[in-house]
């Protein structure tokens, strides 16, 4: 009887189970299956599209096309910042901050046409006929480089997308996009055209050439019609770089210049001395500005490293830093007794006149590097500013104004805002401009010595740095001035950068001197 029962329970059992198994199935067969979030599929696609431009425009977005004399390669290249890149291999590069795009402009100076450059350097009168040639050569180029690199991108994407997803659909909507991100890259560089670029060019390379290349700060500041002329000279001076071959161009200084090349923060750097050798050489500076640190410890047993100034080839104006004692300063006075046409010592505001310029300093009143003396800080430069600034005063009451104001602490010469058009310093170790309240511009320079023995501290060596500033010389206002950058201990880079004063614009009359009725600074003397 049990084995009767048995027999259909495990039948029915059985079907059971066979019908929970079909339920489930029809279950799962019916259930929505889960799709991929719209951001996701977007952001795949912008992906592949903007890989697939770059591989576009890497692979054939260039164009070659000859400028003036010279035969160059353009190309577009994705970049944060934009601008344009001129390489004159192997003399370096040249960049201009001519645009604000996610897209750079890469002018590759492949080669010189003999015939041409020779002509033109025989026959300076041509450069006149130059400026239209050269604008007519870059649009072309430009145009010619815009289709093919629209091209390029279009290609690329729409390529790239096809291999990926593996649908004509997919592949059209990333060339589209492709194209729109292209446009919109277009309209931007447009909209943030700056043709004054070729006016504040950044150098790279031999620092020989830089002032060859770059040209004279009198020709810049006067020159309104930008691009056409600036680009001219400037593809005239590679030119002239090219056909010279193992000879460099002298600089040709204009007459109405004078130039200062300002210096800081040596710190018995010996390699500083070769350096300012070569910048007075090449500039043909009329005076070097040193705003102190000279030495590290002010010992006399450093004094020793003073006595290449005399023979540095120009007058050497100096002032004492926090690093440079009443040791130092003596040795530099002796020096000057011996030099007296080529070493200046400035403190306590007596003034100098050196290179048709008029300038006053005041030493650092702290001398840090002798433990028994405790720094007074910012207070104590403050007011050795205002005696400066008292002593400026005067000589501006008595018809003598000094055109130049220098100190080691940036804090004391700030002191004497609205006395001097021009006020210089150093401490820092870091390179900054600014113009004060009352219209007097300080400068701060870098280290010139590359912090000395402290460039090996961090992880990378401190720059080498020094500026030469270019002033009129009848009215002794600044002109421009160009930053000079190398590489620290072990490096050899070099940059040489071009700047013009905002407040002052190519064409314009000079900027106006500080106004005497700026607010007086308080001397010591009173008590405030």
């Amino acid at each position: 009887m049990a084995s009767v029962v048995s027999k259909p329970s495990r039948a029915a059992w059985g079907w059971f189970r066979q019908f929970a198994d079909r339920s489930v199935a029809r279950l799962r067969r019916s259930r929505p299956r889960p799709r991929s979030r719209p951001y996701r599929r977007s952001a795949g696609l912008v992906a592949v599209t903007l890989l697939g431009a770059w591989l576009g425009l890497l692979v054939v977005g260039n164009v070659r096309t000859p400028v003036g004399p010279v035969d160059t390669t353009m190309t577009l290249r994705p970049s944060l910042t934009g601008g344009t890149k001129i390489n004159v291999s192997p003399l370096g590069a040249l960049e201009l901050h001519s645009h604000t795009a996610p897209l750079r402009l890469d002018v590759d100076v492949d080669q010189l046409d003999q015939e041409r450059a020779t002509a033109l350097v025989d026959h300076p009168e041509r450069i006149e006929g130059l400026e239209g040639e050269i604008s007519d050569d870059v649009r072309s180029g430009a145009l010619d480089l815009g289709l093919r690199s629209a091209v390029a991108v279009l290609t690329g994407s729409c390529a790239l997308a096809l291999a990926v997803y593996r649908r004509p659909r997919q592949a059209l909507a990333a060339g589209g996009l492709s194209l729109s991100l292209l446009v919109a890259c277009g309209v931007t560089a447009a909209a943030t055209w700056n043709p004054k670029s070729v006016l504040e060019p950044k150098f790279s390379g031999l620092l020989a050439s830089a002032p060859s290349v770059v040209g004279n700060a009198r020709s810049i500041a006067t020159e309104f019609d930008v691009y056409q002329k600036e680009l001219a000279r400037l593809v005239t001076n590679v030119t002239k770089l090219y056909d010279a071959a193992s000879t460099l161009p002298a600089y040709q200084p204009d007459p109405s210049t004078t130039r200062v090349l300002h210096v800081s923060d040596i710190h018995l750097n010996p390699a500083a001395w070769h350096i300012i050798r070569s910048l007075v050489e090449q500039y043909k500076i009329d005076v070097i500005i040193d705003t102190g640190d000279t030495m590290d410890h002010g010992t006399a047993p450093e004094n020793g490293f003073l006595e290449p100034i005399p023979d540095l080839g120009a007058p050497y104006a100096w002032v004492r830093g926090n690093h440079d004692s009443a040791t130092t300063q003596k040795a530099m006075r002796k020096l000057a007794d011996k030099h007296d046409s080529k070493v200046h010592v400035l403190d306590k505001g007596v003034p100098v006149n050196v290179a048709g310029l008029r300038i006053s300093g005041w030493g650092d009143p702290q001398f840090t590097p002798d433990r028994s003396v405790v720094p007074e800080g910012d207070p104590a430069e403050r007011a050795e500013g205002r005696q400066l600034a008292g002593t400026l005063r005067a000589q501006r009451a008595a018809g003598t104004p000094v055109d130049i104001a220098v100190g080691h602490n940036p804090v004391l010469v700030k002191q004497t805002d609205g006395l001097v058009p021009l006020a210089l310093a150093g401490h820092t170790h870091n390179r900054s401009t600014q113009v004060l309240p009352h219209d007097t511009r300080l400068m701060i320079e870098g280290s010139t010595g590359g912090s000395g023995l402290r460039a090996v501290e961090g992880e990378t060596p401190d720059k080498v740095q020094a500026s030469v500033l270019y002033l009129d010389r009848d009215n002794k206002r600044l002109q421009a001035w160009d930053e000079v950058n190398l590489g620290g201990l072990g490096l050899s880079k070099a940059e040489v950068s071009r700047h013009l004063p905002k407040e002052i614009e190519p064409g314009s009359s000079p900027s106006p001197s500080p106004s005497p009725s700026s607010p007086p600074i308080t001397s010591p003397a009173t008590g405030r």
